[in-house]
This record gives structure tokens, C-alpha cells and sequence, in this order.
């Protein structure tokens, strides 16, 4: 650890504790066992899993009505079945006894039109559309345990798809008549390939291409600051005049910052300077054992706090533009709701990024988070002090199952096809570490609780409340957010007693944010509710906004100029000697495994 460390250091380490702290013993023999069990069961509590099936099945067991309808919606399946079987063997173009879902692809091709393939693909739709209704009305089974139940049939169902066998694919026999079996020499050495760089730790093949610094996190700039817990970026001015109001932007504890900064033409970050906007970004540590205690209250004071109190010495006597993405915007929103509780003008504007406030409805991840999977989840982390990125990348993998395992793997392992790796990609293959106590407190205060939408969430003792954020909020949610649902993130507009600009965009959690103009098929929804108006719900939003071709950043780059003041001489990083330069972009935190 260098001086500045130390230095900066000796100034918050008497503020680093808040709440109970998790013991720092090492574990006990319970936490020990459901460690070793997590290995097993993929970091899912086996007694949670139990329940929920146990629920499932007791109460269908003596629901007579269900029973019978199950029994008579089979009956009549297989009777399409066998129908659909007869006329497609002599008219493979006959009517379809069922369409697969919009976003399912597997079937798509000309040659799953073909006897006898239609017939097998139809009738493994038929039977998860059966398995569907079994797993879901059945009276008297919790909405959780119902979801959970639902979710683990459909990832069984998932892999026996005859998508995913050589035998059962036409497309993969074509292929391999075609290549003479060439498809699975090369899949074979795919296959070697990846199990070798798993065993060495490393990540995906084609990710060497985007090295940290070197063709990914290029934006000129200088760390500025640094803490235990983050490093403080000010990138370097392009423009000789400047917007008068930095930018600061927080990003999620759980990803590298760069994902804001990728290739030169998907770099937020580079937007904004083109823009002439003063920008400073957190880049937070990937903490290790020695973080086990650091806690949410740390990450607020540490990161943003810290990270406010340096841009306002380095631009004095002026407001600043906060940005949030992720969970990084929920923190946001929480400094931001207790500055408005405490008269702490500091910000002109909240900029929330696919982020959260309200966790009431926070999508299919709620599937892996309930009492008995955060308690297990918790004795799991008492063990090494964090969670472990593989976990983390594990349960984002399992909710879009059919396209990040097993048409991967198909495609990677059986068609001998790589499919080519982009910036995004690389990034999301360079995960962080969760420490043990930050990690609980999230799951239990904000996702089981929801006590930042509830008014329960102390900060320095006192609760806050997001109705104390009166400042203009612009909050972006993308289409296809599996990791932050669009209808959650709208509820900022009922929750904030602030003039909200909410924005619809195209895309999932990330690559709907990472939208440059230019990029093809991009589109948006937008408009704004002003403090006073009557609330709009999500799907009358959705019927009345705004409709745009084209990226949300020229959107949000007019609103941020609507919300500043005037121009002033461009700021180099480093001139205040408070906060001389301590590295070159993309500093140290970030390049840490």
C-alpha cells in the first residue's frame, strides 16, 4: 500500500463501521458444510430448492380440479399431436399445432420444417407448454415457490431440446455431411480449449483481444484520488470551453467501470468529454478477504461521498451531474435522498442507468433470493470473506439459459463455430468480487426488505426517504432488462418528488446502456412527468411516450445541457494540489483479478 493509500486512509477509517458488523471469526462447521454443499448445488440453498418443490407438489396432489385439468389439457395435446404427425409426414408446410415464443430461435431454420424434425420440435414445445400450466396455478403454492418451481422445469426442459443433440438437429446433420465431420474436430478442440482456460483461471477465448488500457478503457485520464475502497478518474478535456458542472458517474461495485468506457466507438465516457463535459468516474476495488466488513454504509461513504467531496475541491463552487448505473445508481439514490434530507445542495441533477429503487418487483432474480438462499448464501461467504464472481456470473447465466449455455455450447462445440468476442463481451467476462458483509445487507435491506422504497433505510442513523430527492432526475431502462426490469426502474416517477425524464430504450441491462449513435436498430421512448402531475402507469407510459430512432445519449446529452449553467475554460486533472495525479487511466483497482 503506497503513501497515498495510507494517507487517505487515516482520514476515513474511523467511518468505515456502521450497523452490526459480520463476525470476523473464522467459520463455524454449519457455514463450513453449506460451503462445501454450494459446490454442488451451484450456490443454491437445497433446502430453499426443496421447499419450494415440496410446496409445488403437495398442494397439486390434492387438488383434484388441477389434476383433472392437467389430464384433459394432455389429452388434447397429444391429440393435436398425433394429428399435426400424420399431415406433416406427406405436407411438412401444414398448419402448426403450436408457434414457439417471439424470442425462442432454435426452430427458425427450413430444415425444422422437415419430417420428422417438425414433428419432434413440436412436440418438445407441446410438452413445455404442458409443464408450464402444471407448474403455475395450482392453488394454495406460494408466488415464490411457483416461480421457483416454473424456473427449474423450464432449465430441464431446456437441455434436453433436440437443439441441443447432433441426432435430433437437422441443421447440425447438414453440416456435418457437408463438412465431412470437420464441424466436430474443431468443436472438439473448442472444447479442449475452454476446459484448459477454466482449469488456468482464465477467462473466454477472444478476450485477449480487449486488454484494460490498451484497446478497451483508453480514454485519456489521471487518478486522482484513491482510497481503500476506489480510485477517482478525471478524464482529460478535448473541447478549450467546458460545461461549468462536472459529471460524476458511479458505477456498480459488482463490474469494472470500463464497461463505460469500452472501444473508442462504445465509450460513454468519451461522449461526454466530446461534449465538453468535465467527467469523473469510480473505479471500485475487487475486494478480497480483507473487505469481508465493509458494509453498504462503507460503500456510500468510501465511494460516493468520498468520491463527491473530491470533485468538489477539484471544481469549486460548482453543482454536480450524478450518474448512476446499476447498483451503482441505487447507492446514488440513497447519498442522494440523504443530501436532500441534510440540506446538501451539492447535486444539480440524478442520472439513474438501468438502476433500481423500488425491489418489489426486481425481475427473475428474486428466484434466487429468499431467507433460507440468503442465509445460505451467507454462510457460503463467511468462508472466503466475498462473493465469487463465478457465482454471480452463474445466476445471470441461468435466467437467458438457451442462449448463454446451451446454444453456446452447441454452437460452439457441435458446429465448430466461434462466435466472434466484442468489447462488451470481454468486459463482461472480467467480473468482481461481493465482500461478505456489503453483500448480505444489499440482499436482505434492499431486495427482501425494500426499505429504501419503504422509507426504512437509515443513513447515519436516521432513515432516509427518496421523496427527499427534489433535484431533476433523467432514469434510463432498457426492453429486455432481465436484471432490472423497466417496470421497476419506472417507479423513481412515484417514488421522487422531482421533475423525472424516464427513458425506454432498446436492448438488455447492458447493451440498451451501451448504445452509441450510429449503431443500427436502436430506438427509444421518452417524455417527462413534472412535480405536480398526475401519475402514469408503466403501460399507459409506454402508449403515449415518445418514440425515437436512433440512441438515447443525444437525449440525454440535450437534457444535461438544459440542466447547466454557463461555459468556463476546460479543466486539466491534477492542477489542484490536494489531488495532484497519482496514475495514468485506467489506474490500479481495475486491472486487479
Amino acid at each position: 500500500m503506497d503513501a497515498t493509500v495510507k494517507r487517505n486512509d487515516a482520514t476515513t477509517k474511523a467511518n468505515t463501521t456502521e450497523a452490526s458488523t459480520m463476525t470476523t471469526s473464522k467459520a463455524t462447521v454449519d457455514q463450513q458444510l453449506n460451503a462445501m454443499f454450494s459446490m454442488l448445488s451451484g450456490g443454491l440453498s437445497p433446502s430453499a430448492v426443496q421447499q419450494a418443490w415440496w410446496d409445488w407438489a403437495q398442494h397439486l396432489a390434492t387438488s383434484l380440479d388441477t389434476q383433472a385439468r392437467l389430464a384433459k389439457k394432455a389429452t388434447r395435446q397429444w391429440e393435436r399431436f398425433r394429428a399435426y404427425s400424420e399431415r406433416a409426414c406427406h405436407d411438412p408446410g401444414c398448419e402448426r399445432c403450436i408457434e414457439p415464443l417471439p424470442q425462442d430461435k432454435r426452430f427458425r431454420g427450413d430444415a425444422w420444417q422437415r419430417w420428422p424434425f417438425n414433428a419432434l420440435y413440436q412436440g418438445f414445445l407441446l410438452q413445455q407448454q404442458w409443464w408450464h400450466a402444471a407448474t403455475t396455478g395450482v392453488p394454495g403454492v406460494s408466488r415464490h415457490h411457483e416461480a421457483m418451481v416454473a424456473f427449474g422445469v423450464r432449465q430441464c426442459l431446456d437441455v434436453f431440446s433436440p437443439s441441443n443433440f447432433l441426432a435430433t438437429n437437422p441443421e447440425l446433420i447438414e453440416q456435418t455431411l457437408r463438412e465431412g465431420g470437420a464441424n466436430l474436430v474443431r468443436g472438439a478442440a473448442n472444447l479442449r480449449e475452454d476446459w484448459q482456460r477454466q482449469l488456468a483461471g482464465q477467462g473466454p477465448a477472444g478476450v485477449d483481444n480487449y486488454r484494460v488500457g490498451q484497446e478497451v478503457a483508453v480514454t485519456p485520464g489521471q487518478v486522482v484520488y484513491r482510497n481503500r475502497l476506489i480510485e477517482l478518474i478525471q478524464y482529460a478535456p478535448v473541447t478549450q470551453v467546458i460545461h461549468a458542472e462536472p459529471v460524476l458517474i458511479v458505477p456498480a461495485w459488482i463490474m469494472k467501470y470500463y464497461i463505460l468506457d469500452l472501444s473508442p466507438e462504445n465509450s460513454l465516457v468519451r461522449y461526454l468529454v466530446a461534449q465538453g463535459h468535465t467527467v469523473f468516474v469510480v473505479s471500485w476495488k475487487n475486494p478480497g478477504s480483507d473487505e469481508r466488513n465493509l458494509g453498504m454504509a462503507d460503500y456510500r461513504r468510501l465511494g460516493v461521498m468520498a468520491a463527491l467531496d473530491a470533485v468538489t475541491a477539484i471544481c469549486p463552487e460548482q453543482r454536480i451531474h450524478g450518474v448512476g448505473y446499476c447498483l451503482g445508481g441505487t447507492l446514488l439514490s440513497i447519498a442522494a435522498a440523504a443530501m436532500g434530507r441534510d440540506d446538501d445542495e451539492r447535486l444539480a441533477s440524478l442520472t439513474l442507468l438501468a438502476a433500481q429503487t423500488d425491489f418489489s418487483e426486481a425481475g427473475e432474480l428474486m428466484l434466487f433470493i429468499d431467507e433460507d438462499q440468503v442465509r445460505f448464501l451467507e454462510d457460503i461467504m463467511a468462508v472466503k470473506g466475498y462473493l465469487d464472481t463465478r457465482q454471480m456470473a452463474g445466476a445471470f447465466q441461468l435466467l437467458r439459459s438457451k442462449d448463454l449455455i446451451w446454444s453456446a455450447m452447441v454452437r460452439s462445440y457441435l458446429a465448430g463455430e466461434r462466435s466472434p468476442i466484442f468489447d462488451l463481451m470481454a468486459w463482461n467476462a472480467d467480473g468482481t468480487r461481493m465482500p461478505a458483509r456489503m453483500h448480505s445487507e444489499y440482499l436482505r435491506r434492499l431486495f427482501l426488505d425494500n426499505d429504501l422504497a419503504g422509507g426504512r433505510y437509515a443513513v447515519d442513523g436516521r432513515p432516509v426517504s427518496l421523496t427527499d430527492i427534489r433535484i431533476p432526475v433523467f432514469a434510463v431502462s432498457t426492453w429486455k432488462d432481465h436484471v432490472a426490469p423497466w417496470r421497476s426502474v419506472y417507479k423513481i416517477q412515484w417514488l421522487a418528488r422531482a421533475e423525472v425524464t424516464f427513458v425506454l430504450s432498446s436492448g438488455g441491462h447492458n447493451a440498451g446502456i451501451v448504445s452509441p449513435p450510429g449503431h443500427p436498430h436502436r430506438f427509444h421512448q421518452i417524455s417527462t412527468i413534472y412535480q405536480g402531475d398526475p401519475f402514469v402507469d408503466p403501460d399507459s407510459w409506454q402508449a403515449e411516450a415518445v418514440h425515437h430512432n436512433g440512441s438515447w445519449w443525444p437525449c440525454w446529452q440535450g437534457w444535461l445541457e438544459t440542466h447547466s449553467g454557463e461555459r468556463v475554460s476546460a479543466r486539466e486533472p491534477g492542477v489542484t494540489a490536494d489531488y495532484p495525479v497519482l496514475d495514468e487511466a485506467p489506474g490500479r483497482y481495475v486491472l486487479e483479478q
